[in-house]
């Protein structure tokens, strides 16, 4: 497990962990004006040597929240005392939080709703393996509720079922498969997540698993610039670059959209489509509602009788 900056301590109090918070939230142009604001400037650059500290900050606030929430964890492994939980801590949190001039951005610009995914597609045409891949990749993580790209990448055949196939009125029925996720993001340490493929995303993700030959162990896998498959799983970051990478084939301004993208898009196309909010959360496995909702709100915003008064 990488070690968090904050775990360098060992010393724990109030003032060290306030210092900490200060330095992850402080504007680095600021600090040569006041150069003690923050740790002190051996230790930081003892860390970044190492590697514990790369970014030159501000960090996310959440960001902050994680690595305090893990320091404070160990701090109570190795049976030290700490202050993480006192009202001084959690103050200088919120003021720091406050003042930081990091500005909130979206992980995607645009989100990739259905008809910006049918442009996605539309660029995978061959029967190629990477082309068999990035389709499958792409429609199993919005049908499947726009999964992170960390599941999508950490996904195994042992988490695949076959489930009885679903009726559809007087048509064939639909081959059905579940995901088993288990601990998610958001989920509970003894929640075991599922979600439920259907249809052609099914039929997708078949198709490329029959390409490769797949049968245990990473579903999705490297492909080399020869076409040669690798045993390894795709790292998370490679979902990302093939939205990008599809994205600019499509005719679309890459920088516009992420992997992120799929997950939002997947919410907004729900809203777009008249599916209710509880049904989607369902496929989705978002916890906030408030989150969520957002996407719902945002589309009927755009669409509504109240954007349109004077049409």
């Amino acid at each position: 497990m990488r070690r968090s900056p904050f775990m360098e301590v060992r010393f724990i109090s109030p003032d060290v962990a306030a210092g900490r918070i200060a330095h992850h939230l402080w504007d680095p142009e600021r600090r040569v004006i006041n150069p003690q604001r923050g740790m002190p400037t051996d230790v930081e650059d003892r860390l970044r040597m190492q590697g514990f500290l790369r970014s030159t900050g501000p960090h996310a606030p959440d960001t902050v929240r994680r690595r305090l929430a893990t320091w404070s964890t160990l701090t109570k492994w190795r049976g030290l005392d700490g202050s993480f939980s006192s009202p001084a801590l959690k103050s200088a949190l919120r003021l720091a939080v406050r003042a930081t001039p990091r500005p909130r951005k979206r992980r995607s610009a645009k989100a990739v709703t259905g008809d910006v995914l049918a442009r996605l597609l539309a660029t995978c045409r061959t029967n190629s393996l990477r082309d068999t891949r990035d389709r499958a990749i792409l429609m199993v993580a919005f049908a499947s509720g726009g999964r992170r790209r960390s599941e999508i990448a950490n996904l195994r055949i042992e988490q695949l079922a076959v489930e009885t196939p679903i009726p559809v009125g007087d048509g064939p029925s639909l081959p059905s498969l579940s995901i088993r996720l288990g601990r998610t993001k958001t989920s509970g340490v003894d929640n075991d997540e599922v979600v439920y493929l259907s249809g052609r995303p099914l039929e997708a993700l078949n198709a490329w698993l029959d390409a490769a030959r797949i049968e245990s162990g990473s579903v999705f896998r490297a492909i080399d610039r020869w076409g040669n498959l690798s045993l390894r799983a795709l790292d998370p970051k490679a979902i990302n670059d093939i939205v990008k990478h599809r994205a600019a084939l499509a005719g679309l301004e890459p920088a516009e959209f992420s992997a992120h993208g799929i997950r939002s898009g997947f919410l907004t196309e729900a809203a777009n489509r008249g599916i209710p909010l509880p049904e989607a959360m369902e496929q989705s496995r978002h916890r906030s509602v408030q989150q969520a909702s957002s996407y719902y709100n945002n589309a009927h915003r755009r669409t509504g009788r109240a954007a349109r008064l004077l049409d």
